[in-house]
């Protein structure tokens, strides 16, 4: 679960993210100020908790500002019943008063994840927009303009992190398309070899190499009518782009081999996982094809930004895969439910599958536990070390006393030989 803490005061701010790294569920964020914040928390953040009393902004105007888009507790030492109420009728989850236990901050966290999965997980497995089986602010924006763009003929460019279900978003632009009852054709230019995908997009007369003893349709001819997901475009040898190109401007092809123009009707939907401005910068990637595929660019967003979606997916994929192998009825534990949201899933969806299928199959118990996830060694990066959190604490106070060793050294709570030290030890530049 990602957490920011806004705090102006240090100690505070400092004491509040030291405690909280404790907790393997938690991943901890921290600004001194409202207005840092605002320039930093993006949609991957689940849960903000921030003082009142603030310079530059105080709380309330950064919760008006937020917009109702995050769970939020306010910790306070000296707001008034008047502020409480105001910051509760904007949406604040809870408010606690200084000086308060950590464990009460803490459960306070876990009570608003228990709300949050009893108001915003699906609990079965029914799929919603014919394809995707639990939604999030951010896949729905996704999904509002791949609707729009379904609409027309316009060349889509799928963009997104490997993993994210680029094939299953070129099938959704396909069957809220005109097009709906014709083919979706979709190749890899990646999983083809250079020698043969000129006639695997193309097709081939009889005769035109050694093995080709009768004439063969391509992947255009075979949408013709339909759509073409052309994935892992990045991929296409420079040498068939400007082929590729043609066929776009013409709408004709020619069979490797051949003499003959076919026309084709064909709409494409293309996608990468690589930079494709630097693809071009590099030479790697015509300019002018970009821009006749690139008509409406899609961006997906990666599973970390969707993580009201893990949950209900996981599920899904549980079910699917007990009954696969004909396995007992089986669910996640809490704890390991925590550490699927919480963790980053650099693979996306297709990470997820892996790991909760192997997980149902060497599960030994009627619930899959945090241990049966193996997800500890892929996650090193979650949160801070306590060293790295103490060298940012010491430079921070050091830039706000203008680098006054002996000064910084009280706001510490230390000797100025054990500043001195430290200063050393994370070389600190003073």
């Amino acid at each position: 679960m990602n957490i920011v803490i806004v705090e102006d005061d240090i100690n505070m701010r400092k004491s509040l993210e030291f405690a909280l790294a404790e907790y393997k569920e938690f991943t901890v964020k921290t600004y001194k100020s409202a207005v840092d914040a605002l320039k930093k928390i993006d949609s991957s953040v689940d849960l903000i908790v921030t003082d009142i009393n603030m310079p530059q902004m105080d709380g309330i105007e950064f919760i008006k500002k937020l917009d109702g888009h995050y769970d939020i507790i306010v910790i306070t030492g000296n707001a008034t019943l008047n502020r409480a109420i105001e910051s509760v009728r904007l949406g604040v989850k809870d408010f606690l008063t200084k000086p308060f236990e950590v464990d009460t901050l803490v459960d306070a966290i876990k009570r608003q994840v228990k709300i949050r999965k009893k108001i915003k997980i699906t609990t079965n497995s029914e799929k919603i927009n014919g394809d995707f089986i639990a939604t999030s602010p951010a896949l729905e924006r996704v999904l509002n303009l791949s609707k729009k763009a379904a609409r027309t003929d316009a060349s889509v460019l799928l963009m997104g992190e490997s993993g994210v279900g680029k094939e299953l978003f070129a099938n959704y632009v396909h069957k809220n398309s005109p097009r709906e009852k014709r083919k979706f054709v979709a190749i890899n230019m990646a999983a083809i070899p250079e020698n043969l995908l000129e006639s695997e997009l193309f097709g081939y007369e009889k005769g035109a190499f050694t093995d080709a003893t009768s004439s063969k349709k391509g992947h255009f001819e075979l949408a013709n009518g339909g759509t073409l997901f052309l994935d892992e475009i990045a991929e296409m040898p420079i040498s068939l782009q400007a082929k590729l190109l043609r066929v776009l401007q013409e709408r004709v092809i020619t069979r490797v081999g051949g003499t003959k123009e076919i026309e084709i009707d064909v709409r494409i939907v293309s996608a990468t996982n690589a930079d494709i401005h630097e693809c071009i910068e590099k030479g790697k990637f015509r300019e002018d094809l970009y821009y006749r595929l690139n008509t409406i660019p899609v961006n997906i967003p990666p599973l970390r930004e969707r993580k009201e979606e893990i949950e209900p997916i996981a599920n899904h994929i549980l079910k699917d895969v007990c009954k696969k192998y004909n396995l007992n009825e089986l669910e996640f534990c809490d704890e390991a439910l925590f550490e699927l949201v919480s963790y980053k899933w650099p693979g996306n969806i297709r990470e997820l599958i892996s790991v909760v299928e192997r997980a149902a199959i060497l599960s030994d118990n009627s619930k899959i536990t945090l241990e049966d996830l193996f997800l500890d060694s892929r996650n090193t990066n979650k949160t801070k070390s306590i060293d790295s959190m103490e060298k940012e604490l010491i430079e921070e106070v050091l830039q706000s006393v203008k680098h006054d060793k002996v000064e910084a050294a009280k706001i510490l709570g230390m000797s100025k030989i054990s500043l001195d030290k430290k200063i050393k030890k994370y070389k600190v530049e003073v």
